[in-house]
This record gives structure tokens, C-alpha cells and sequence, in this order.
């Protein structure tokens, strides 16, 4: 069960290293981008390449649907960044069903566990397989895998590589309870200190505060790039436009200037003062253009001393 890219590795690993997969659940096909046209989910297009079998249900208390599920027999199921399942369908195999989560449980549950470790400031983070219970993401532990996050890290990078580590981490899983030689770890048991949430993450999360220092910005900045994208506010004496950022580095020094003051030379660089430096902006997407290097943004649009970041 599952649907997008983050979800093909491990039903690669599981079709590559000859598992029955008795079907593929993932969400129906939707209209998307400019063209709203038809679009598959990552996992249903890797699932119809390998002739898997495919359900992909609207409702997944409907009647219909679980009589489908039911019909195909599984042992166990595997979900990978799916939606939450009620009990009639997490509950039906006899082997149970289990979960690769992006962290290292009992730390970041909830829908953004990659995004929020990095905003963060967390130096390391993981994988870990459990068995889902009733409360989201609080099933007992089977496995994990520890991964570092270096400080040029970003939701992307490792969005990545916990995509390839977690397929392993899946399979190693599987032929675990497939021998019954396998830990379960209650949560509770590695809980010390404060939990840290991973909600969904909104617009309003996105909005970049200049009066925040340069390493709470930097790694906001890296924990929301490529996807959902930190942005903020540039405004002159013309208009007031949002601008992406992907790409930054951080200057720390003692300054006076008002946070959100561009410093520029037109051609080369452009910096924004926070309240103990400065973030330098690298890859940017102003309001209805294309994603471009800071060079490419300093040629189409003039910043004087009017223009500033609110």
C-alpha cells in the first residue's frame, strides 16, 4: 500500500527478491498540473510494468473494497507513505501489517517526519519499521536504520536516501517475521525527554521570519526545499511578490541594519539581514516565473533602495 515515489523501492525489493505481492493499493488516478490531465501515482505505474495486481479504492471502509482485500489472502501488508487505515483493513492479515515511517520512532510522527528533523536542526535521523495499532505511528518497533543529516542536507537529499535505505530496511523486515525471528519494541519503552511532532505542513509554515537567526532560517530553508518550499515576501515601490527559496547559505555576524534589508550588487550576489547576519540567496523563484540562480533573477529585476523582504 502505497503511492508515491518514496513507495516503489520497496515494492521493487519485495517483487526483485521473489515475494508474492497479491496486490498493489494505492489512491485513484487524478487530474493534475496546468492540463489537469489523468495522472497515476508513482506506484501504480511501477505496479502495471510488473503486472502486479491493483486496487485503488476511494473509500477504504467501502464495502467493495474490503471484500477485494479480503479476497486476496495476504499474509502481511506493507505500507509505505499511504493514508491512514482503519482498523477493518490494518487488522485483516494474520500476520498483521506494518509501516516504514520516515524517522526514528517514537521522534517525528505524523505526516512531514523528513521536513521537520531538518527544520529542526537534527544531525541525524532514520527509518523504522513497526506494526500499526490504533494511535498513528505508535505500533511497536520492529527495525531501524540511522541515517546523518549534514548541514548541506535538504528535504530532498534525504528524502532519498531514506527511499533506498528503507526499501532495505523493508525487506530485512519481512524475511524477519517470515522466519518469526523478530523484536517488537514498545514505544514507550524509548521515549526520553520531550517527542518531537511532525504535522502536515501548511503555507503558513512556509513564510520566512527575518527577525529569526541565520541557522533557524538556513534550516528552514533546507527542510522545506525542493517541496513545500520556503518563501517570503519581496516588496517595492511598485508591488509586493512572493519568492521561493531553494537554495541559501548563512552569514552569522553583528550587524545593525533592520531584519529583511537587502544587500545587493546587482550582478552576483544578494543578501537579506536577520537579526545576527545574513542569508544569501542562491536558487529563487519569484511569482509567476521559473525556478533560476540569483545571476539570472539580478538581470530581469531591479532591487533599490525601495525594494525590501517583508
Amino acid at each position: 500500500m502505497g503511492t508515491p515515489d518514496f513507495a516503489v523501492p520497496s515494492l521493487n525489493i519485495l517483487v526483485e527478491n521473489g515475494y508474492d505481492v497479491v496486490g498493489v493499493i494505492t489512491v485513484p488516478d487524478k487530474p493534475a498540473g496546468r492540463g489537469q490531465q489523468i495522472q497515476e501515482s508513482a506506484v501504480k505505474k511501477y505496479a502495471t510494468s510488473k503486472g502486479l495486481s491493483i486496487l485503488q479504492p476511494n473509500k477504504l471502509k467501502a464495502t467493495q473494497f474490503l471484500h477485494q482485500l479480503q479476497a486476496l489472502n495476504a499474509d502481511i501488508q506493507v505500507v509505505v507513505a499511504f493514508r491512514m487505515l482503519p482498523e477493518a483493513v490494518w487488522s485483516m492479515p494474520h500476520l498483521g501489517t506494518i509501516n516504514l515511517h520516515g524517522s526514528l520512532l517514537p521522534q517525528y510522527r505524523g505526516a512531514a517526519p523528513i521536513n521537520w528533523a531538518i527544520i529542526n536542526g537534527e544531525t541525524e535521523t532514520g527509518v523504522s519499521t513497526f506494526f500499526l495499532q490504533h494511535e498513528i505511528d505508535t505500533g511497536k518497533i520492529i527495525f531501524n536504520h540511522t541515517i546523518t543529516i549534514s548541514k548541506t542536507d535538504t528535504a530532498g537529499s534525504i528524502h532519498d536516501k531514506l527511499m533506498e535505505v528503507g526499501a532495505s530496511l523493508v525487506l530485512k523486515t519481512i524475511q524477519a517475521i517470515e522466519k518469526n525471528e523478530y523484536p517488537q519494541i514498545d514505544q514507550a519503552h524509548l521515549m526520553t525527554g520531550n517527542l518531537k511532532n511532525a504535522p502536515k505542513i501548511f503555507k503558513e509554515d512556509c513564510k520566512i521570519d527575518w527577525n529569526n537567526n541565520c541557522e533557524n532560517i538556513y534550516n528552514k530553508v533546507r527542510g522545506l526545499s525542493p517541496y513545500p518550499t520556503a518563501f517570503s515576501s519581496i516588496k517595492n515601490e511598485k508591488s509586493t511578490l512572493n519568492l521561493k527559496i531553494f537554495v541559501c547559505t548563512k552569514e552569522v555576524t553583528t550587524h545593525a541594519i533592520k531584519a529583511g534589508t537587502i544587500d545587493t550588487d546587482n550582478k552576483t550576489y544578494l543578501k537579506v539581514a536577520t537579526n545576527n547576519g545574513y542569508i544569501h540567496l542562491n536558487d529563487i523563484q519569484l511569482e509567476g516565473k521559473k525556478r533560476m540562480h540569483l545571476a539570472d533573477f539580478l538581470r530581469g529585476f531591479a532591487v533599490n533602495k525601495h525594494t525590501h523582504f517583508i
